[in-house]
């Protein structure tokens, strides 16, 4: 799920209108009279007075016609003179300025002049209000190398929006140094060169402590800068050590940021999203309820309501209620819906960004919200209304694998059609038993016997038709293992270019401003953080997983076999995964009739763990399936917590042997080796509690007992619906062993299929 905490800095792309020093410029040196202008010019534009600051840059740009600095400040004053909603003319007047100045915008290599930097940095402001992340890092990485020479307030600028974008990307890692680095040069006034290449966490704290050495000791005196960036450092913070999940650190700043600024609503929500990483999910909530009213959409650029409700939705989503969490998930898309209708229309046909103000550029956050709210619908056990949200969304995060399984998912779900498996996310009705109907009467009644086992057919429907079909499952599932195949097993993922914002598709922006936002095919898991190595396995595994069980429902057994072969070759299986993988290339065994090959997949032996996380992880620095751990302390991530998980696999490793005794058992059945199959069905029975024994067992029992010429006992086994005389068994057993089974839940194995003769 992706959280959209309210807490990003309203202010950290400001647009710099400050005229550089014009001893580096090629033009002739200025005059005394044009200093003049130029002060005048400055004191105007900071208290407002756009109009009369145009006319004195008009004066000033008759005397200086070739000096871009003076055309670049009036663009930008233009643009402030228009409640910065003239974006479009900016941008158009700011690629005609680098032409003047000869300097390629498009290229942040070609940044050698500090005069050029206020061109970049401001071309990096628009490529941020538009989520182009990606090539805004760029520009400001490239411009943190020449930070030195620059003004200072440029340098605090391009700074603090550089570290915007490391957290917008899920980059803290990235941010702690460049926000050390800021915050010596505001307290100290000089550059900070030991710490531009510290990556860890350490050096902020590092930093802290030899700031407050400084503050005793008096060696250093703090910028006139520092007091009015103080609460936002501290906000950044926070939001740094959020992501780092370093829960002691971020409590000391969320508490340095009420001190300052007290129950704002910022300072609520990233206090909502501390508790909510915490699982204190109720105190989330009652923060959540806490925060003020906010300011007017045009003004922030941000739709709180929206925000609100989508932060409910996420925390009701691991409480587990999927039902309300999809009703929260609801509202915030009406709400940003409403949002989106405030905004201004276009002021002309031509104009894709002009017309509203430049941070409500990424207000819509509409295609977050529908896969948070797909996600939900699909664990509430709502598959097609799930399928509705997700195939939109994988409109715009087409590059995520994660979301073409979780297509994949709602499709299977969707064609189980099984009320075991709660497809409709009620609780287990009680079972009916194995008699589908009953025919004639007196010496002609005839029972009909079977499981419930609906065939599956798409009606020769197109696979390139987006509907819940499985075939349809088998083209997500390729687009998935298309993705992963780009990652190396077991090399970290890239997240430069990352994103946890979808690219803006108002109606304001054209379809070639969405194909410059596209995600690159190597950045992956949007909206969300960007994929770690072990996550990375651990999707591969259950792409596979589920493309055999496809597979295996479209009659394709030759590629099922793959598929489940490939699985078990896999370096880093879970144990479920490994149950699942021996139980697919068994059944597609069976239907090649290669049932020789197919018993040795179905040794309860190949089951010694249920365990759903890759193995070896502790080794890894103690990361969990879907964690980030980067603090000592305890901590315990619930971005894949397996109480979610847990219930499509096999509770414990007896469910998952006798699962596969049963199957073993048809196996030899169909080898005529009904002995062997008694034994198998027998040893199953022990293993699990009778109410859990499935439908397919009763009717191979009845069937072994047919076989054997005791009609009685089978007809007694289908009228008492009972596993006898196998149930005695295991009933004593069961009886004995009580305080050992207790909490064995049904088997249960949604994507696991069972061999029936």
């Amino acid at each position: 799920m992706h959280n959209m905490p309210n807490n990003r800095m309203a202010d950290s792309g400001d647009l710099d209108n400050k005229p550089a020093s014009p001893a580096a410029s090629p033009v002739p040196a200025i005059s005394e009279e044009e200093k003049t202008i130029a002060q005048a010019c400055l004191s105007d534009f900071e208290s407002g007075q756009y109009g009369h600051c145009i006319t004195k840059l008009n004066n000033l740009a008759s005397l200086r016609p070739n000096d871009f600095k003076v055309t670049h400040n009036k663009a930008v004053t233009e643009l402030y003179q228009s409640g910065c909603t003239r974006t479009d003319e900016f941008r158009q007047a700011l690629h005609h300025i680098c032409q003047q100045a000869q300097v390629l915008l498009e290229d942040s290599d070609t940044v050698e002049d500090v005069d050029h930097a206020i061109l970049f940095y401001n071309q990096a402001v628009i490529l941020y209000h538009l989520r182009q992340y990606r090539e805004a890092a760029k520009i400001l990485e490239k411009l943190f190398q020449f930070i030195e020479p620059l003004e200072e307030s440029l340098a605090h600028k391009v700074l603090f929006l550089l570290i915007e974008v490391y957290l917008c990307t899920h980059q803290p890692d990235k941010a702690v140094p460049s926000l050390a680095y800021l915050e010596k040069l505001l307290y100290g006034g000089n550059g900070y060169k030991s710490d531009k290449d510290k990556t860890t966490e350490g050096s902020m704290s590092q930093q802290n402590s030899r700031d407050k050495d400084n503050k005793e000791s008096g060696d250093a005196s703090p910028s006139p800068f520092y007091e009015k960036y103080k609460l936002k450092l501290h906000m950044y913070k926070a939001r740094i050590y959020l992501q780092l999940k370093s829960m002691k650190n971020c409590k000391r700043e969320i508490k340095s940021v009420i001190t300052y600024a007290g129950m704002t609503a910022p300072a609520c929500f990233i206090k909502s999203n501390f508790e909510y990483l915490r699982q204190n999910y109720r105190k989330a909530i009652k923060l959540l309820n806490s925060a003020p009213e906010s300011g007017s959409v045009m003004k922030t650029g941000e739709c709180r309501s929206a925000m609100y409700y989508n932060n409910q939705g996420c925390v009701h989503f691991y409480m587990r209620k999927y039902n309300l969490s999809a009703y929260y998930f609801r509202k915030a898309l009406q709400e940003n819906e409403n949002a989106l209708q405030e905004l201004p229309k276009r002021s002309s046909p031509h104009s894709v960004l002009s017309g509203r103000p430049l941070c409500t550029l990424a207000i819509n956050k509409r295609y977050e919200l529908l896969h948070n709210s797909g996600i939900t619908l699909l664990h509430a056990g709502r598959p097609l209304a799930a399928f509705d949200c997700l195939i939109e969304a994988v409109q715009v995060y087409h590059s995520n694998p994660r979301l073409w399984l979780r297509l994949a998912e709602c499709c299977i779900a969707a064609n189980k059609g099984s009320p075991e498996e709660e497809p409709k996310g009620l609780p287990s009705a009680p079972k009916k038993g194995i008699v589908q109907a009953i025919i004639g009467s007196g010496k002609h009644r005839k029972i009909i016997v079977g499981a419930s086992d609906n065939k599956y057919s798409c009606d020769g429907q197109s696979a390139a038709i987006p509907v819940a079909t499985l075939e349809f499952a088998s083209i997500c599932l390729r687009n998935a293992m298309s993705l992963l195949s780009e990652q190396e097993p077991s090399t970290p993922t890239v997240a430069t270019g990352a994103s946890n914002r979808p690219p803006s598709e108002s109606d304001q922006t054209t379809a070639s401003e969405t194909s410059k936002l596209s995600v690159p095919a190597g950045e992956l898991a949007l909206p969300g953080a960007p994929l770690k190595p072990h996550e990375v396995d651990s999707l591969r595994c259950a792409v596979l997983a589920n493309s055999a069980y496809v597979c295996l429902g479209m009659g394709d057994n030759l590629l099922a076999l793959e598929h489940a072969l490939n699985l078990l070759k896999q370096p880093k299986l879970s144990g479920s995964h490994k149950f699942l993988g021996h139980l697919y290339a068994a059944e597609a065994l069976v239907s090649l009739d290669r049932i020789a090959d197919a018993v040795g997949h179905l040794s309860p032996d190949n089951v010694t763990d249920v365990s759903i996380t890759c193995p070896n992880l502790s080794e890894s620095g103690g990361e969990k399936s879907g964690n980030d751990v980067a603090s000592s302390e305890s901590w315990t991530d619930i971005s894949e917590t397996p109480v979610v998980v847990a219930r499509y696999f096999p509770a414990t490793v007896q469910s998952a042997r006798a699962t596969l005794l049963f199957n073993l058992a048809s196996a030899h059945c169909l080898r005529s080796e009904y002995e062997k199959a008694r034994r198998c069905l027998h040893q199953a029975c022990m293993l699990i509690p009778p109410q859990d024994i499935p439908q397919q067992a009763l009717l191979l029992g009845v069937y072994l007992e047919l076989q054997h010429g005791n009609t009685p006992l089978a007809l007694q086994m289908i009228k008492k619906n009972q596993l006898l005389p196998y149930v005695k068994i295991s009933e004593a057993r069961h009886n004995a062993l009580a305080n050992q089974t207790a909490g064995v839940g049904t088997i249960q194995a949604p994507i696991g299929r069972k061999i029936r003769k």
